[in-house]
């Protein structure tokens, strides 16, 4: 389930015009709430500061070293050492943070029904003390393992790049700017998010 992606589209470019060409090229992202908060949570510790291509091999290879090819339960990762992880291509401070994270949900501190059932302010509380996981990772969580429509990620690069692009700014917009700009597109500031990384991909192409 997710909420109506193609309803927000339409509010979004009738809020802002700007939005329409973006919809009418990109559509809307397929987005379906996950059944494994650990598997995506854990997805997103290994994704973080790599590009796609990379981070989707060493994704696959860890997953490979559990035999299934699927992302382990907490407790098998749990029971894992750093170095039975590293032949993945996982570095140190990510094996650590995955074992932090199977160690959350194992000891009952992070339960995957509490987190499809809590707040955005609840959901934050509940994963920044595990390690490897800051604001950014929360965000990217909220908005694709959780589906919430409102998340607006301040501290993403690329949503500050295309907002800057998009409203035809000097300079990347700082954070306060950030959240005055996209104040009109709430409650579906998620997916004008998902915008700006497409007008991101649209100047790269053009070069």
């Amino acid at each position: 389930m997710s909420y109506d992606l193609a309803a927000a589209a339409a509010t979004l470019r009738t809020i802002e015009p700007r939005f329409a060409p973006l919809v009418d090229r990109h559509g809307v992202p397929d987005l379906t709430l996950t059944r494994d908060p650990f598997a995506s949570l854990g997805r997103a510790i290994i994704y973080q500061q790599l590009a796609g291509a990379a981070a989707a091999t060493i994704h696959r290879r860890f997953c490979a070293l559990f035999g299934s090819g699927r992302f382990p339960r907490p407790a098998r990762l749990r029971a894992s050492t750093v170095e039975m992880l590293r032949p993945a291509g996982i570095s140190n401070a990510k094996a650590l943070a995955l074992l932090d994270l199977a160690a959350h949900f194992t000891d009952g501190r992070v339960s995957p029904r509490a987190l499809l059932q809590a707040g955005d302010a609840e959901v934050a509380a509940m994963l920044l003390p595990i390690r490897g996981i800051g604001p950014w990772s929360v965000d990217m969580f909220a908005m694709f393992g959780l589906c919430r429509p409102d998340v607006w990620p301040v501290g993403d690069l690329g949503v500050r790049q295309g907002l800057q692009h998009f409203l035809r700014l000097r300079a990347l917009p700082a954070p306060e700017r950030m959240l005055r700009a996209a104040a009109p597109w709430r409650p579906w500031r998620s997916l004008a998010a998902w915008y700006m990384w497409r007008v991101v991909e649209d100047r790269r192409e053009k070069r």
